[in-house]
């Protein structure tokens, strides 16, 4: 008797060089896992819009492999939205997501399943210890973005956290409830709650491919996160804006006591054009605050679909 169903949530976008290697790793820890806990696999591939064959050999794989499920969505939606697709699309007992990229080590599965059964954990999620072949630069900011957001945030995300994780079908349906249009997994997934197991494994380098994740994209997303999940940037720029207030008056004090006592004319353009330039700088930097916060409540206030399916594997159309 089968002792669960674990199913593979694995976004793709422009991996037709990935997919098979993944399903040739992945297949090895299902048939060691099988045998050795009883239970069944079902995968889950959601493409995310690809322009490259992607599409065309999740279609191959649905036909080869019985327990392959694929969705299509209608166009690049991101990761999240992805994710999202192939959590709701889930049937299993437990649900891991992964990435097809192999920088997710499969082999870890097996630790993560039996942390969760037999320690009494509802998640087993993985950090990276290192970032070893990652650019200098983007490490250090995404130290840097860890140490600010969990300051400044009530949600604690775990520094070098990745997607990857197996989870009880009870954290998976609290996190498909959370359904904002605007999603940061990595603090979604500890906002939830749930007793978490964190795994620690060094830096692993793409199995083929390219990473769709440059620099700028990584910022933006790491807004996204400060945005989706605190509000002090609104109490900074209020700060601000007080503290600004507080100078201008002091200096106003300072300067017109200056004139009346020693008749010293109030001189200085370079310093006047200074402080103007500073002041705007200040305004225009808490305005672009507060229209984040703004952009953000008007694409939820929209109630737009978090995602479009285009087509998918008949065993889900039958669901």
């Amino acid at each position: 008797m089968s002792k669960g169903l674990i199913s593979i949530v694995v976004p793709c976008y422009n991996e037709e060089k990935t997919i098979n290697l993944f399903m040739t790793e992945i297949s090895k820890i299902e048939k060691e896992m099988k045998e050795a806990f009883n239970v069944n696999f079902e995968y889950i591939f959601v493409d995310d819009g690809s322009k490259d064959t992607t599409a065309t050999i999740l279609k191959e794989l649905e036909q080869k492999i019985s327990n392959f499920n694929y969705i299509l969505l209608s166009r690049n939606f991101g990761k999240e939205s992805a994710l999202y697709a192939g959590l709701k699309a889930s049937k299993g007992d437990y649900v891991a997501v992964m990435d097809v990229d192999l920088q997710d080590p499969p082999e870890l599965l097996k630790e993560m399943y039996t942390s969760i059964i037999n320690e009494d954990y509802d998640c087993a999620a993985t950090r990276r210890t290192t970032r070893k072949g990652e650019p200098i630069i983007r490490s250090i900011c995404a130290r840097m973005f860890y140490k600010l957001i969990n300051k400044i945030s009530t949600t604690e995300i775990v520094d070098g956290a990745r997607d990857y994780r197996l989870m009880k079908r009870n954290m998976v349906d609290a996190i498909l409830s959370v359904s904002e249009y605007n999603r940061f997994s990595k603090g979604i997934f500890s906002w939830v709650g749930f007793k978490t197991k964190w795994l620690e494994y060094v830096n692993k380098e793409r199995a083929a491919g390219e990473t769709k994740w440059s620099f700028w994209k990584l910022f933006i997303y790491s807004l996204d996160g400060i945005v989706a999940f605190t509000t002090a940037p609104l109490a900074i720029s209020s700060v601000l804006g007080l503290a600004f207030c507080i100078i201008a008056f002091i200096m106003i004090i300072f300067f017109l006591v200056k004139t009346l006592m020693y008749g010293d004319p109030v001189v200085g353009f370079p310093t006047l054009i200074g402080t103007i330039l500073l002041v705007s700088g200040v305004q225009l930097f808490c305005l672009g605050i507060h229209g984040q916060y703004i952009a953000k409540t008007y694409l939820e206030t929209k109630n737009r679909p978090i995602y479009i399916v285009k087509e998918k594997s008949n065993k889900l159309q039958k669901d």
